[in-house]
């Protein structure tokens, strides 16, 4: 069976979220079409993983770099390797891959920056190459779920906005195909209008999700 990995990181919840009720509705619409495909949800905020600290860059350096082997890491250095492997080692399992966050300061939350960085792990989700760094997860697809409470695209503010752009730089590194992301946005410059605006962002996304796995993607 086909597995589709759900992220969010909104710390609001469905209730008050409105990235979060877009989110729920390409999750409707995917199902209704590919109901063979198992999901699960992850919140970021609820998760426990390692952060890019001192102990796990050391740890990555000595495996990496240094010729040490894991039992030859301190505990706790060994300890947030392990759990950062643990992470890679899921998320490698899965064959779709949603993301769903609001724009922050022209950014993504942080902590989807933090989740990321536990992916990056050469030789597992990537090859260094004669021809430089190779994506070794193909034959997965994602898709990133936006919203914006200003108006960006198509307005000189779109070249500054950097969440969406580095998730799906990043997720292509990794060898994942990615889909075109879906926007939803200006609901803060547009206060009267966000039920109008959050009604659409839902239909655009139950489209999206059609588009997104009519078919298996092994196949």
């Amino acid at each position: 069976m086909e597995k589709l990995l759900y992220i969010t990181a909104n710390p609001k919840g469905l209730e008050k979220s409105k990235g979060l009720k877009i989110g729920e509705a390409f999750l409707e619409s995917f199902h209704r079409v590919r109901p063979d495909v198992s999901i699960k949800k992850v919140d970021l905020f609820s998760l426990d993983f390692p952060q890019m600290d001192a102990d796990l860059v050391s740890a990555r350096g000595k495996l990496a770099g240094y010729g040490y082997t894991l039992d030859q890491l301190l505990d706790i250095e060994r300890e947030k390797i392990t759990k950062m492997h643990d992470l890679a080692n899921e998320f490698i399992s899965y064959d779709y891959y949603v993301f769903v966050s609001p724009m922050w300061n022209l950014n993504s939350p942080a902590i989807l920056k933090a989740y990321i960085d536990n992916l990056f792990i050469a030789g597992k989700t990537f090859a260094h190459t004669a021809n430089g760094p190779k994506g070794l997860l193909m034959n997965k697809k994602a898709i990133h779920l936006q919203t914006r409470g200003g108006q960006y695209t198509g307005t000189p503010m779109e070249a500054l906005e950097s969440g969406d752009r580095y998730l799906k730089i990043a997720l292509r590194f990794l060898g994942i195909e990615v889909a075109e992301s879906v926007i939803t946005e200006g609901f803060d410059i547009n206060p009267l209008k966000v039920p109008e605006i959050l009604a659409q962002g839902q239909e655009n996304a139950r489209l999206a999700a059609i588009d997104f796995a009519p078919t298996p993607v092994t196949a």
